[in-house]
């Protein structure tokens, strides 16, 4: 029995205030038919809605830099708590998800230690049970699930293939350095400074900065390093060896605005503690994620914000 086509059954679409109903037929023996388009109109409909959101985010609430494992886990926590906030991610690679969508050494499985399975109750993940352990059976159905629900959030933008290439760094009301923004730019063009004339960057204003860079590599613990460069931190802790009933612990305890604005988490901070990695197990990503949200909550609570920036404390 061959297939029966399915035709437009949906209610005429608005356009300019008036409804239009399109020639379309769902039918895959060879009379399959879209709504007609023209290739203006594909353009039209990315670029109002991209460089909106460009324009509305220039002045976001708070900034995560980096969309991993312990990015994603904080924009989901903090938009989750904090509705009202613009929450603003910028990933440096197309495909957000950092270093989450594999397990170690190119294997498929997510080793999670508890008590972080919590999380992947909460966000729907199932798991297989180890004891002191679970074990999600692909981390790309962690990464891809987490993803989805952050994305979904009408709190959240995120714009990926975009690469901070800068901090914003201000003397705040008490005359003190503060981190009071980004520097950005797509990545391709950040990776062409060398080849290509000036091609300046442009800039998101946020009170509060949390940097998800991940452990030193080509764009990684960008922001841990350039606080050395800015010279608001003396030299990098750099990361030790690993051990893995050290690390976790330690990076979800020391999560903390390490200067004035600016939050590290994940392996960002242990190259900027000098703690020591964890390999191929993540429930320290999605901890100290939490913690981030936490913490970036308190930092938004005692202070005064006046267009994107920390004008005062609020008394107590």
């Amino acid at each position: 029995m061959a297939p029966v086509p399915i035709f437009d059954d949906a209610p005429p679409a608005e356009t300019n205030g008036k409804a239009q109903k399109y020639d379309i037929f769902e039918d895959y023996n060879g009379e399959y038919r879209f709504a007609p388009i023209q290739e203006a109109q594909v353009s039209r409909a990315m670029i109002k809605r991209y460089f909106n959101t460009m324009y509305e985010r220039v002045v976001s609430d708070v900034v995560i830099v980096g969309a991993g494992s312990a990015g994603l886990s904080c924009a989901y926590r903090l938009a989750s708590d904090r509705p009202d906030l613009k929450i603003t991610i910028i990933e440096a690679n197309v495909a957000p998800g950092g270093g989450a969508w594999l397990g170690g050494q190119l294997m498929t499985p997510m080793v999670i230690r508890k008590p972080a399975d919590r999380f992947l109750r909460e966000i729907g993940v199932d798991y297989e049970d180890e004891g002191a352990f679970v074990v999600v059976k692909h981390a790309a159905l962690f990464t891809s699930t987490l993803l989805s629900k952050v994305l979904a959030m009408p709190n959240v933008v995120l714009m990926n293939a975009t690469a901070v290439e800068d901090l914003i760094i201000h003397k705040d009301f008490e005359g003190n350095q503060r981190v009071a923004g980004v520097v950005t730019n797509w990545t391709l063009v950040a990776l062409n400074h060398d080849t290509q004339s000036c091609m300046d960057p442009n800039t998101i204003t946020a009170p509060v900065i949390i940097s998800a860079t991940g452990h030193d590599g080509p764009m990684g613990a960008f922001s841990a390093k350039r606080l050395v460069s800015a010279g608001l931190l003396k030299e990098l802790g750099n990361m030790r060896g690993l051990d893995m009933n050290r690390a976790e612990p330690a990076i979800v305890n020391n999560t903390r605005e390490v200067a004035p604005g600016l939050i590290l988490t994940g392996m960002e901070l242990s190259e900027h503690d000098g703690s020591n990695r964890m390999g191929p197990t993540f429930g320290a990503m999605i901890a100290s994620g939490i913690k981030a949200a936490i913490e970036a909550t308190g930092i938004l609570k005692a202070s005064l914000i006046e267009g994107g920036k920390v004008v005062g404390k609020v008394s107590a």
